[in-house]
C-alpha cells in the first residue's frame, strides 16, 4: 500500500496560479510557509516615513496647512502599519508550539486588520479637520506646502519602490506597497495645491485637497480590508472556489462523494483545506492520501490539507473534524 496510486481527472480544471510551490514536497520533513521577512525593506521605509513625518507636522503648524496636517496623519498610520505588519511576518516565521499548532501565522491576518482599521481612523480624523478648514478657513503659504510634499514623494516613492517586489505574495506587502505608492500620488497632489494657492489665493484648495486625501486612502483600503475581514472570518479565499476544489476531489478516481469540506487561510500566504471523501471501496492507502495533497498544493496553492475516508455518506458530521490523514 506504499505505492502512490494512479488516479484520473474526469474534468479538466483551470490551474490556479501557485507562487513558490511549483514543486511537490514530500510529506516527511518540516517546511516553513512565512513569507520573507523583508526586514531591511521595514526597516529603511519605517525610519524614512518616520522622520518625514516629523518634519511635516511641524511645518504643518507653523504654516498652518491642514493638507500638510492631513498628509503627516496619514503617513503616521502608515508608520503605525509598517511596524505592525513587520512583527506579524517575523512571528509568522517562528515555529509551531504544543498551543499554537499551526505556529504564530495567524498574526499576519491581525495586522492586516489592525492596519485597515488604523487608515479608517486617519479618514475621520481628516476628513472632519478639513469640513472645519471650509467653514474657518486658514491663510496657507503655498511655497512651503510645494516644499514639504515634494519631498514626501521621494519618501514615499522610495519606500513603495522597497515592497515592489512582495506585492503579490503577502497581503501585507501588499498593503505597504498601496500605502506607499497611494501616498506619492497624495503628496504630488499636494504639491499641485500649493501651485495653485501661490496663483490663485483661494484657501479653500487646502481642505479640499485633504478631502482628497481622504478619497484615496478609502479606495486604496477598502479591497485590503475586506480582503482581511474575510479571512479573520475563515472565509474562502477570494482566488478560491469551492466548487471548483470539491469538483476535483470527486474527480479522484474511487471518490464518490465530498463532505464537510472548508477552506480558510492559516495566514496571508498560507491556505488550509479539511474534507471527507467518501470511498466506498475502503482505505486506499498513504499513496493516494499524499498525491490528493500534491495535486491540491499544485491545482490551487493549498499547502495544508487533512483528508479523512469515509465508506458511505451516513457517516458525514456537521463540523469540520481534525481526525484523519494530514499533509
Amino acid at each position: 500500500m506504499t505505492e502512490k496510486p494512479k488516479f484520473e481527472i474526469t474534468q479538466p480544471l483551470k490551474a490556479v496560479p501557485h507562487g513558490s510551490h511549483g514543486h511537490k514536497h514530500p510529506h516527511d520533513h518540516p517546511h516553513s510557509h512565512a513569507p520573507a521577512s523583508f526586514g531591511l525593506a521595514f526597516a529603511i521605509g519605517i525610519l524614512l516615513n518616520g522622520g518625514f513625518v516629523v518634519g511635516e507636522t511641524i511645518y504643518g503648524f507653523l504654516i498652518n496647512s491642514v493638507a500638510l496636517l492631513a498628509d503627516a496623519g496619514h503617513n503616521l498610520f502608515d508608520v503605525l502599519g509598517l511596524l505592525a505588519a513587520w512583527l506579524a511576518i517575523r512571528l509568522a516565521g517562528r515555529a509551531p508550539t504544543a498551543r499554537h499548532t499551526y505556529g504564530m501565522q495567524g498574526s499576519t491576518i491581525l495586522a492586516a486588520l489592525f492596519n485597515g482599521a488604523l487608515l479608517w481612523i486617519a479618514v475621520g480624523a481628516i476628513g472632519l479637520e478639513a469640513l472645519r478648514r471650509f467653514w474657518h478657513p486658514v491663510e496657507v503659504p503655498g511655497f512651503w506646502v510645494m516644499v514639504v510634499a515634494s519631498i514626501g514623494i521621494f519618501t514615499n516613492g522610495a519606500t513603495a519602490l522597497l515592497f515592489m517586489r512582495g506585492r503579490k505574495s503577502e497581503l501585507n506587502l501588499r498593503a505597504a506597497y498601496q500605502h506607499m505608492l497611494g501616498d506619492t500620488v497624495v503628496a504630488a497632489g499636494v504639491v499641485l495645491a500649493g501651485l495653485l494657492i501661490i496663483e490663485t489665493g483661494w484657501t479653500w484648495i487646502d481642505p479640499a485637497t485633504s478631502m482628497l486625501v481622504v478619497g484615496v486612502i478609502i479606495w486604496s483600503s477598502w479591497n485590503l480590508l475586506r480582503e482581511a475581514l474575510a479571512m479573520s472570518l475563515n472565509a474562502t479565499p477570494s482566488h478560491l472556489k469551492t466548487d471548483e476544489v470539491r469538483q476535483f476531489l470527486i474527480s479522484m478516481k474511487g471518490v464518490t462523494n465530498v463532505h464537510d469540506l472548508h477552506i480558510w487561510s492559516l495566514s496571508t500566504t498560507e491556505v488550509a483545506l479539511s474534507a471527507h471523501l467518501v470511498m466506498p471501496k475502503g482505505h486506499p492507502g498513504d499513496g493516494f492520501l499524499n498525491a490528493v495533497c500534491d495535486e491540491l498544493r499544485d491545482h490551487f496553492n493549498i499547502g495544508h490539507a487533512t483528508l479523512q475516508i469515509e465508506t458511505s455518506d451516513a457517516g458525514s458530521c456537521t463540523t469540520a473534524c481534525d481526525v484523519g490523514k494530514a499533509a
